[in-house]
């Protein structure tokens, strides 16, 4: 039904268990399959590399109770796209599909401490480790990594002891810079960038 209210989403198919997923992507042209870890026939993480291998341009959205960091990390380390969580706001569900048009990641506010400081040499920035494409200022920089904790912009600004029109500022600069244009996008390039959600 929620999916029913997002512009330009259509429902194309639903299944019960692994085998109709794997039968309906065969038969429909499918560019997003949210999918339940906990259906039966799926078999947890290997049916998403099976997906993934199957079906390379499709986007993966897992949709689980599952809150183990592991089981986010061995998600997306499988190939899903992005994780959400059954007991998240509804409105993460719109996100994360906004994402995936865009062609980006998304992990529920709840689980994305699990994906926090991956891989990262100790001391070094997301920033400096993964690259950004524009030039940031310091203060850009310092926005950008508090945005993953879903904390609003009025809060960044108490937090960095500026005022409220100074972050919404630093903010309007950031998705400038980025070429973003929703909160949404901003949270998942930040998230991309492994920026810390805990």
């Amino acid at each position: 039904m929620l999916l029913s209210t997002i512009e330009g989403i259509a429902v194309v198919g639903e299944a019960a268990d692994g085998d109709t997923v794997e039968r309906l992507l065969k038969e429909i042209k499918t560019d997003l399959l949210i999918l339940d870890l906990g259906m039966p026939g799926v078999g947890g993480f290997q049916f998403v590399r099976n997906i993934r291998t199957s079906w390379r341009g499709l986007k993966i959205l897992i949709m689980t109770a599952n809150l183990e960091p592991r089981s986010v990390r061995a998600a997306i380390d499988a190939g899903a796209d992005g994780y959400l969580t059954k007991s998240g706001d509804a409105r993460e569900l719109m996100a994360a599909v906004e994402a995936m048009r865009l062609d980006q990641p998304y992990v529920a506010e709840e689980v994305r401490f699990a994906i926090d400081q991956r891989d990262r040499p100790a001391g070094q920035s997301a920033l400096s480790t993964l690259g950004s494409p524009a030039e940031l200022t310091r203060r850009e920089q310092q926005m950008l990594a508090l945005i993953p904790h879903g904390i609003t912009t009025r809060d960044i600004a108490e937090r960095l002891g500026i005022s409220p029109l100074t972050a919404r500022k630093h903010r309007e600069n950031l998705m400038r810079k980025l070429d973003l244009h929703s909160g949404a996008e901003l949270t998942a390039y930040a998230i991309r960038l492994g920026l810390s959600a805990g």
